[in-house]
């Protein structure tokens, strides 16, 4: 990847893990070389304005599905990419159920080949068994020793306690991280959404919430036991993050993510049978819109992931029952977490950068969670935010090849200005560079 020789980022306040600053940041081949206040502009840099604005480390998201080897109609590495630098975000987490799946060291090496001279840099998560069929374990040394840091078998959980024990018994082995999925089969088996008053006024079967919290008992009874680290996919019910909370107060290996559309929607959004509030874990009442966020404000919530899971518009205009479950995520993550969160700017860039940089195993280079926060010597994987700006969203405005978003016509607070890639501007003023 080409980088730009030098780059300035003038008149906006640094926020990292560190703390804020009112700070210019000068860049060369890619390297943060000085973070200062009213630094002179040598000759020939480029200068980005970032003025009113946050210069932040670039986001980080653990849970994206860039469909590409399989479902290229609906999302490619490429237009995935092109839709997260937009959103902000220097790094992505692609998720394994692609066609084939991400089992084997060839399909790994195929999506890093797919992802060189993306505009953000694609990890891969490895599936913890086969197929993500749940019946035995992918080589996930093998697949370890090709940079992977992440396993799941995310849109399935794996169903088997004693094979989720050996994976975990593995994983502590190769100091990897096991992403769960978590859903009981036998429990949530022809659900289409949130077992509840809705899904029984609406004629729709449902998926209880007792199908979540399940196997998220079963699998902290597992790490507790294995010492092996679980990372928990997409929670969404109050019962779940109490029993994440309580497992971390007991020194438990476990972190866990949130979506924005479990924060922001409810089931009683589905009223009209539209498929675009179609997702997996379903939609759930208030009360569990009211946990999660309380989840990300004190702490049991490690970080917002989008779950960016597009479809060909032939698929989402199934009926809801038929249609698949997903919507897309990267270029609203942010402005959601800003404009529905009661949480300080430096909170919410902590949960969309570099705590999950920190677990996806990429800082420092992204999120500069361990010693490397926007400084002199860190990799210049950054964005620029306007925290004030409102815009609309406009789905048939976005990079993705889908359009599958709840959130069309809604008025947002706070856009991502400027993202920089080891050094190259790739989004400025709001616009993609290639």
């Amino acid at each position: 990847m080409s980088t730009t020789p030098e780059l300035v980022i003038r008149g906006g306040t640094v926020v990292d893990a560190t703390g804020e600053r009112r700070a210019d940041v000068r860049v060369v081949g890619g390297v943060v070389v000085e973070v200062a206040d009213g630094l002179a502009v040598p000759e020939g840099a480029t200068v980005l304005d970032a003025g009113g604005c946050v210069v932040a480390p670039g986001l980080v998201d653990l849970h994206t599905h860039l469909r590409e080897p399989g479902r290229e109609e609906a999302e490619t590495v490429e237009t995935g990419t092109r839709a997260a630098a937009l959103g902000g975000f220097t790094a992505v987490v692609a998720m394994p159920n692609t066609d084939p799946p991400l089992d084997s060291a060839e399909s790994v090496r195929n999506v890093y080949a797919l992802a060189e001279g993306a505009m953000a840099q694609v990890a891969v998560a490895g599936a913890i068994t086969v197929g993500r069929a749940g019946e035995r374990l992918a080589p996930m040394a093998e697949l370890a020793a090709l940079g992977v840091r992440l396993f799941t078998d995310d849109g399935d959980g794996v169903q088997s306690a004693g094979l989720m024990r050996r994976a975990l018994q593995y994983a502590t082995g190769l100091g990897v991280t096991l992403g769960q999925h978590c859903e009981d089969r036998s429990l949530a088996a022809g659900g289409t959404m949130h077992e509840g008053a809705w899904s029984s006024r609406l004629g729709l079967p449902g998926m209880p919430s007792e199908a979540e919290e399940v196997m998220v008992a079963r699998d902290i009874a597992l790490a507790r036991a294995t010492g092996g680290r679980v990372h928990f996919l997409h929670l969404s019910t109050a019962g779940s993050i109490d029993l994440v909370r309580r497992a971390r107060a007991d020194g438990v290996p476990v972190t866990a993510e949130v979506a924005p559309h479990h924060f922001t929607l409810t089931d009683g959004c589905a009223s009209g049978y539209d498929p675009v509030f179609k997702v997996n874990p379903p939609l759930r009442p208030q009360e569990d819109v009211d946990a999660v966020k309380a989840a990300l404000a004190d702490g049991t919530a490690d970080a917002i992931a989008t779950d960016h899971a597009p479809h060909a518009p032939e698929l989402k205009d199934l009926p809801f029952d038929q249609a698949p479950p997903g919507m897309l995520g990267l270029q609203t993550a942010l402005a959601l977490a800003i404009t529905e969160l009661d949480l300080p700017l430096a909170r919410v860039l902590a949960l969309l950068s570099w705590q999950p940089a920190a677990i996806a195993g990429l800082d420092p280079a992204h999120g500069g969670a361990q010693g490397a926060p926007v400084a002199p010597g860190s990799v210049a994987n950054l964005c620029v935010i306007d925290p004030g700006a409102t815009w609309t969203v406009d789905p048939t405005a976005f990079a993705s090849r889908s359009r599958n978003t709840p959130y069309a016509g809604r008025t947002l607070t706070g856009r991502v200005r400027h993202t920089v890639l080891a050094g190259e501007p790739v989004v400025i003023d709001a616009e993609a560079q290639r």
